[in-house]
C-alpha cells in the first residue's frame, strides 16, 4: 500500500506542540502511534492532512479547535456541591474523575475547590487550543477484516483486547 487512504492502516510518529512551543505530547522514544485511517481514531484535523501522504513523508500541521478537541465550551465547567466526593481522597485541583453525562461518562477535570462546592470542566484539556503537529509517516499498510470490523487496530502500537 503506497499512500493513505480509507481503511489503512498508519503508523506515525509526532510530536504536539501548543502555540508557545510547549511539548504537550510525543511518540519519540516509543513505539509510534497506530491509528485506522478513516474511523475517525484520531483528531479530524490531524486525518484530513495525512490523508494521500506516504512513507517517509513528513509534515507540519496547525489544527484549528473545532478540528481538534472542540472549541472550549463555558457550559461544561458546573459546581458540585463537595458532598458528591464523599469517600474520595482529598479533592485538589488537577485532579481528575469519570463524571456520567447526557452523553454518558466523560471525563472532568478539577479546576477549583471551595469549602462547600467543587469546580469541574468537562472540555477536554485542549479544548480551544490551535494544536500543532510535527509528523512522520512511518508505516502503512492494509487494515484486516478483524480490524475493520472493530474499528481501530490491533497489535503493536494499537488497541488490546483483555
Amino acid at each position: 500500500m503506497s499512500n493513505i487512504a480509507k481503511d489503512s492502516v498508519v503508523l506515525i510518529h509526532y510530536t504536539l506542540k501548543n502555540n508557545a512551543g510547549e511539548v504537550l505530547d510525543s511518540s519519540s522514544g516509543s513505539d509510534p502511534l497506530a491509528y485506522l485511517h478513516g474511523h475517525g481514531n484520531i483528531i479530524p484535523g490531524l486525518e484530513s492532512q495525512l490523508a494521500g501522504k506516504a512513507v517517509g513523508d513528513k509534515l507540519v500541521a496547525k489544527i484549528a479547535p473545532a478540528d481538534g478537541y472542540g472549541e472550549h465550551d463555558p457550559q461544561m465547567i458546573q459546581e458540585v456541591p463537595k458532598e458528591a466526593f464523599q469517600g474520595a481522597p482529598e479533592i485538589t485541583v488537577g485532579m481528575q474523575f469519570q463524571a456520567q453525562g447526557p452523553d454518558g461518562a466523560q471525563m472532568v477535570t478539577v479546576t477549583a475547590v471551595g469549602d462547600e462546592a467543587v469546580t469541574v470542566d468537562g472540555n477536554h484539556p485542549l479544548a480551544g487550543e490551535e494544536l500543532n503537529f510535527d509528523v512522520e509517516v512511518v508505516e502503512i499498510r492494509a487494515a484486516s477484516a478483524e480490524e475493520l470490523s472493530h474499528g481501530h487496530v490491533h497489535g503493536p502500537g494499537g488497541h488490546h483486547h483483555d
